[in-house]
């Protein structure tokens, strides 16, 4: 009747009696039962339904029959000879697998991804230094409409004239800052007992070439224009630009002034013509009129400020000498070219200015406020202890004659060139930062008391406007011995 194997005789007694119960109709009709064959043909007619067993194909009269007769084959353990018995344990398995498989790669995918955003903000990305971050942001000028082709390439050439002669263009720098300050503190803010100066200091803020990854070169800027100004460091610095200049460079520059002059007359004739201000921007920068140059990186003039490409050359220079290995294994020796970012060891190890500094480290916030009391409280006394020695009674303005103090802090690098002690004895820090504007600084510089106020508000940081977990402060303190 079917192929189904019981294990018990009960079982296959009641299996079979199902099986008549469900026949006898067929059998009745066959005998000639005519009452009960037109009783369920008249059944079948109206729409009567069968129902098939799925594992061996018996066809049971309603839902009930069939149920029983698929719980004898499951209590039987026969629904299993349909499949293949370890098919569904191949199946859990290849689908673990793909799984695993697809979760690495989307690690892998995700750690790649990681490290390319780190090395976009550290700048060793090889997308270029500062030539190539200035040139990209001028190609932008002229794409939009805002510079002419013309323009471009002449500052393009003025660009790379600077870099060849290694000296800062000033074109970033703001000076008296410093004087304007002291006048400022003679006349207003009666709110302080004390202010403490650092010794002048030009502001250097960041161009086009350096925004978002040069505020530790401007910072080094910053902290060589009061050196210079200083006799104790003046013959130091001078004796240490003689002897990078002997190191080679290679820059793409201009020969002559007179292959300058020869170029660009062809450069406006060209303009000139129709068919060449027909020309997409894209099209003209691929003229290429700079020449390649190799020679010996120039003496800095006395008193000059080195450009962000020669700081990284003085870097690099150092690291040949042995200085700082670490930090030359981190950079992989390499800076130049690059827009990687700096910090307080690079100030302090790796520009062999034969000057003695240290670095202060003020790891974790010493107050519930996660403010940093002792950094404020240390900044007072480096400012302070030169004017404080046998004074009776110290001016409340003082401009000393301290180098400013270079802070560092998780992504950026500011100047520290003055503090305030106000009269509930709460300090106050004064910075320049490389990221405002000139236009922001000169403020200081205005005759209007209330513009030169808003600008040294701006300035003033009080210990809650520092609440980075972490801060490293670079300490000029003297000359090394030859």
């Amino acid at each position: 009747m079917c192929a189904l194997v019981c294990t018990d005789a009960f079982i296959l007694q009641e299996h079979v009696e199902l099986l008549l119960l469900e026949e006898s109709p067929a059998e009745e009709a066959v005998l000639g039962a005519t009452s009960s064959t037109e009783a369920a043909s008249s059944s079948n007619s109206s729409g009567g339904k069968s129902y098939e067993c799925p594992l061996c194909s018996l066809v049971c009269g309603d839902c009930y029959s069939l149920q029983e007769h698929v719980e004898l084959h499951l209590d039987n353990g026969t629904a299993t000879s349909a499949v293949s018995p370890g098919s569904d344990l191949r199946l859990a398995r290849r689908l673990q697998e793909e799984e695993k498989q697809r979760r690495k790669e989307q690690g892998a995918k995700q750690e790649t991804e990681e490290f390319k955003k780190l090395q976009r903000q550290f700048g060793v990305d090889g997308r270029g230094g500062y030539r190539k971050q200035m040139e990209r942001t001028m190609e932008k000028a002229v794409s939009r409409g805002v510079m002419v082709p013309a323009d471009f390439h002449n500052k393009r050439a003025e660009m790379m004239e600077a870099l060849a002669s290694g000296v800062d263009d000033g074109r970033t720098r703001t000076q008296g800052v410093l004087d304007a300050l002291y006048v400022y503190y003679q006349r207003e803010a009666r709110d302080c007992v004390h202010v403490w100066l650092s010794a002048d200091t030009d502001h250097y803020c960041s161009s086009e070439g350096d925004k978002g990854w040069g505020c530790g070169y401007r910072n080094f800027q910053m902290l060589l224009s009061s050196l210079q100004r200083m006799e104790p460091y003046t013959t130091c610095l001078t004796e240490t630009h003689s002897k990078t200049s002997h190191s080679t460079i290679v820059y793409h520059s201009f020969k002559a002034s007179s292959c300058l002059d020869r170029l660009m007359k062809q450069l406006n004739a060209a303009l000139s013509k129709s068919i060449f201000t027909m020309l997409s921007p894209k099209l003209t920068f691929s003229l290429k009129y700079s020449i390649m140059a190799s020679f010996p990186c120039p003496l800095l003039p006395e008193g000059s400020v080195p450009s962000i490409p020669r700081v990284q050359v003085l870097i690099e220079g150092a690291w040949r000498e042995g200085l700082d290995p670490q930090g030359a294994t981190h950079f992989n020796q390499r800076l130049q070219g690059t827009r990687a970012w700096i910090g307080a060891t690079e100030m302090d190890r790796s520009t062999s200015l034969r000057v003695s500094a240290r670095v202060l480290d003020f790891h974790q916030p010493m107050d519930p406020g996660d403010t940093h009391p002792r950094l404020f409280d240390w900044v007072k006394q480096y400012f302070s202890q030169t004017v404080t020695r046998g004074a009776r009674l110290p001016p409340r303005v003082v401009q000393t004659t301290q180098p400013p103090l270079y802070l560092q802090h998780q992504g950026h690098s500011r100047s520290i060139v003055g503090v305030e002690q106000k009269k509930n004895g709460s300090l106050c820090l004064l910075l320049l930062d490389p990221g405002c504007s000139p236009g922001d600084v000169r403020k200081l510089l205005s005759q209007d008391g209330s513009t030169v106020s808003t600008a040294v508000h701006r300035m003033t940081k009080f210990p809650g406007k520092l609440k980075h977990r972490q801060y490293q402060v670079v300490a000029v303190e003297g000359v090394l011995s030859p």
